[in-house]
């Protein structure tokens, strides 16, 4: 099972109606500029994005908002994904600043979460914002991988 599978099964509020909710997170790639970094960076990148998501979700709040079976699903993925990737010595990469980039892309959405008290609509944001963007990373890695091979 994949994990972006797992991300929509979250949803319990419709997106449109927290469309007030909605906040510019600065992701810290925008899509034209991925497929410029090579490999590496990109597994690097994908890798503390996953570490991210992993540490978001596994918080008492977190718990607290999605609750159910589908919750732990998704950190049972989200571990396993990260296993293979450390398996494959990723974490053995050197990407100083995607990590920073993306701790402080992290770091925006928990205060968000925080000036939101956690209420429904702002981990629905959050998980849509997160589903959005790592759909792109694994579409960019997918198409890099696809040209390697040709």
């Amino acid at each position: 099972m994949d994990i972006l599978m797992w991300l929509r099964q979250l949803k319990r509020v419709p997106s449109q109606s927290c469309l007030h909710d909605r906040i510019n997170f600065q992701f810290p790639w925008k899509p034209d500029n991925i497929t410029q970094i090579h490999k590496t960076q990109a597994t690097c990148f994908h890798h503390q994005m996953l570490q991210q998501i992993f540490s978001l979700f596994s918080t008492e709040d977190s718990h607290a908002a999605w609750g159910g079976l589908v919750l732990p699903q998704l950190l049972v993925c989200l571990h396993y994904q990260l296993h293979e990737l450390e398996s494959a010595n990723v974490q053995n990469l050197t990407c100083p600043d995607l990590g920073v980039a993306v701790r402080k892309y992290f770091q925006g959405i928990t205060s968000y979460l925080q000036e939101k008290k956690h209420r429904p609509c702002a981990w629905e944001v959050v998980r849509r914002e997160i589903e959005e963007r790592l759909f792109l990373i694994d579409r960019e890695l997918r198409e890099e991988a696809a040209s390697e091979e040709s």
